[in-house]
Formats: structure tokens, sequence, C-alpha cells
């Protein structure tokens, strides 16, 4: 498979080798690809719930009852987490 990428991108990726710790390009979008993966995975099978957490906190500025960002934040990211070591 060619992939192509924009000059800037393939810099991008030659300075992250070269920090380390990836070795090759090929080592380097393999992770990329596994990452990006387990993202949108973790997406698709939290999507009901995002959209339900979203619309409750819609209805809840709605009345003036407002979560904080980085309550929210750490929430999601708790359940993203959790979500990951149960994929290992």
């Amino acid at each position: 498979m060619d992939i192509h990428l924009r000059p800037e991108l393939e810099e991008q990726i030659r300075q992250d080798i070269q920090r380390g710790p990836y070795q090759t390009v090929d080592e380097f979008v393999e992770r990329a690809v596994s990452l990006l993966h387990e993202q949108e995975a973790w997406f698709a099978s939290n999507h009901s719930e995002i959209a339900e957490i979203i619309e409750d906190g819609w209805n809840a500025a709605e009345q003036g009852e407002l979560a904080g960002d980085r309550e929210v934040r750490a929430h999601m990211q708790a359940k993203k987490h959790a979500w990951t070591e149960r994929q290992r």
C-alpha cells in the first residue's frame, strides 16, 4: 500500500521517530492507526451514552444547571480508560 503524505506530516513523523520510541516509519504508522482505531471503536461503542449525556447537559443548561468542563472531561476520560482496560 502506498501512502502519500504532505511534506509537513512527513517531517513530523521523522521528528517523532528521532525522539523515539519508534524505530521505523512503519512502526510509527502502525501505532498511529492502532490508536485511531481504538478511539473510533470507543466512540462507536459509547455513541448512545455520549448522546444521552449531551442531551442531559443541554437540558440542565436550559435550567441553569451546568457542570464544569473539567468535571465532564474527567468523567469521559475515566470512561475511556475503563473501556481501554477492558479491551486488553
